[in-house]
């Protein structure tokens, strides 16, 4: 009973292009540490809270080391960026998906959206090259949140999904550094499937009181039925963090979000974040 009413009108959302979705056929996005309109970290309240994790810019534009870097300290800070951003940004049902990410600091509130871009503005800011990957998701995927408003949860929900490239962007014998995705980076997962030695499972399934960007720090969330992705501490825990069947497309790659959303709207029309944005953006997700 999911609605397509509130969807944006005029988006043909397919991959198109190649592989990587918007770009041509045979390129790859690259990635920046740029700051762009979202991922505004150049911003003062984004510069401060850089500050506050104890580090500072290591984008070379600021001064920071024009060599790579120890990726194994790059992770150590998107960890404690992480913790830092799932207690002090208050998680909420917020539509407005292209929110800059010094406003969300500002308000001290979010949706998982929105908290994974203020992880990727604080990782461009240490250098850390980022980008996202465009999945369309099923809007029934939301379901336990809306129990009684299932009939005007979108039909589908576009996730920007952030990668990053730690250390040098390319690596011994010039080979590229690979990408990794946000569940690859906090410990979930490791490239290719499996369990990273420190993550604690149970899965994720939408239905409790913790959200999306809390659930990354503790267990997998794979979109992709990678083998071996899931861990688990019963029967069927394993599945709950597969959450494969709920992809309905796969957008491919983009540079940054903003070009995302740019290409393929976000998930609600206008006039639908206009009116649901006033309740949604101030009710709690945990």
């Amino acid at each position: 009973m999911t609605s397509s009413l509130l969807r944006p009108r005029g988006r043909a959302r397919t991959a198109s292009g190649g592989p990587s979705g918007g770009m041509p056929v045979g390129a790859a996005p690259e990635g920046s540490a740029a700051p762009t309109r979202i991922l505004d970290w150049r911003d003062p309240r984004v510069a401060a809270l850089v500050r506050e994790l104890g580090a500072t810019s290591g984008h070379p534009a600021d001064g920071g080391p024009a060599d790579p870097v120890d990726p194994a300290r790059q992770i150590e800070a998107l960890h404690r960026a992480h913790a830092w951003i799932a207690a002090a940004v208050r998680p909420v049902y917020s539509v407005q998906d292209e929110r800059p990410v010094s406003e969300v600091l500002r308000r001290g509130r979010g949706s998982c959206s929105q908290r994974l871009a203020v992880l990727e503005a604080v990782a461009r800011a240490y250098g850390v090259p980022t980008r996202v990957r465009g999945l369309l998701v099923d809007g029934t995927f939301w379901y336990p949140r809306f129990p009684r408003l299932r009939r005007i949860v979108p039909d589908q929900v576009l996730l920007a999904w952030p990668e990053f490239r730690l250390g040098s962007p390319a690596g011994a014998g010039g080979a590229p550094a690979p990408w990794l995705t946000v569940s690859q980076l906090l410990g979930g997962m490791r490239p290719g499937g499996g369990e990273q030695g420190g993550a604690r499972g149970g899965g994720f399934t939408n239905a409790g009181s913790e959200t999306l960007f809390e659930a990354l720090s503790r267990t997998a969330i794979d979109w992709d039925a990678a083998p071996a992705a899931c861990p688990g501490t019963g029967p069927g825990a394993g599945a709950a963090c597969d959450l494969s069947a709920y992809v309905l497309s796969d957008l491919g790659h983009y540079d940054s979000r903003d070009e995302l959303f740019a290409r393929h709207g976000q998930t609600l029309c206008g006039l639908a974040r206009l009116v649901a944005e006033p309740v949604l953006g101030r009710r709690g997700a945990a």
